[in-house]
């Protein structure tokens, strides 16, 4: 059996060591446990152990668990994975913060949603390709600009910042441009002030390579088999 609580322990412990490496605080970085295909009652002993967040990559499965789990108001519901169009309503019902917004259709559409369930704010993150790997789903950094000039006219939507994907590499350093960029295209946007933009968040960093993306400046880490071991 996986100890989680074990687990979880050492992610806290690996990231305090690379925030001390880089200058800052540990409490200012958030793990959201990515629990794809982990049941609730595995899921359930993180809750006393202070995890805050959860990440879900698929709606249906994002919905069964927020319907079994009697800690639902106890944390908040990330919703991490592509998101299709038509799922975009049943993803509002439950999600806090949508990382992985690809497509200024989908971000319409989340404003549609928002305006017709009246939702006062739907918090989001743009997903870049930073690699531009043909596999991915995200704007490439050049678009991204255009993207927040279009979006000024989805005003249910609040940007709140920026989600990649990096490689998966051996050596992890190798990651480490890909997390240097979007620090670097976050800070030039926050510069230019795009209205309802605000470069709150940089998820970045999965359990192979967090204690890079720590370093790169991350404060939302997605961490599945870190915790949960491989599924």
């Amino acid at each position: 059996m996986v100890d989680v609580l074990a687990n979880w322990r050492a992610v806290q412990d690996r990231i305090a060591e690379a925030a001390q490496r880089s200058g800052r605080s540990p409490d200012a970085i958030e793990v959201v446990a990515v629990t794809k295909g982990v049941p609730v009652e595995v899921i359930s002993p993180l809750i006393k152990g202070g995890i805050a967040a959860i990440g879900e990559n698929r709606v249906q499965e994002a919905r069964a668990k927020y319907a079994a789990a009697d800690w639902r108001d106890q944390i908040q519901w990330h919703f991490i994975g592509h998101l299709q169009t038509n799922k975009v309503k049943q993803c509002l019902e439950i999600a806090d913060l949508i990382h992985s917004v690809d497509s200024l259709r989908l971000l319409q559409e989340i404003n549609r949603r928002a305006e017709a369930m009246d939702l006062d704010q739907v918090r989001v993150l743009l997903q870049v390709n930073v690699s531009e790997e043909n596999t991915k789903f995200g704007f490439v950094p050049s678009e991204v600009p255009k993207v927040l000039e279009e979006a000024v006219s989805c005003q249910r939507v609040v940007i709140q910042g920026l989600m990649t994907m990096a490689p998966f590499e051996e050596d992890p350093e190798r990651t480490r441009p890909v997390f240097r960029r979007l620090r670097l295209l976050g800070e030039k946007l926050e510069q230019k002030g795009f209205p309802g933009f605000e470069m709150k968040y940089l998820s970045m960093g999965m359990t192979n390579d967090f204690d890079i993306a720590v370093e790169e400046g991350a404060n939302l880490l997605r961490i599945g088999s870190g915790i949960f071991g491989h599924r």
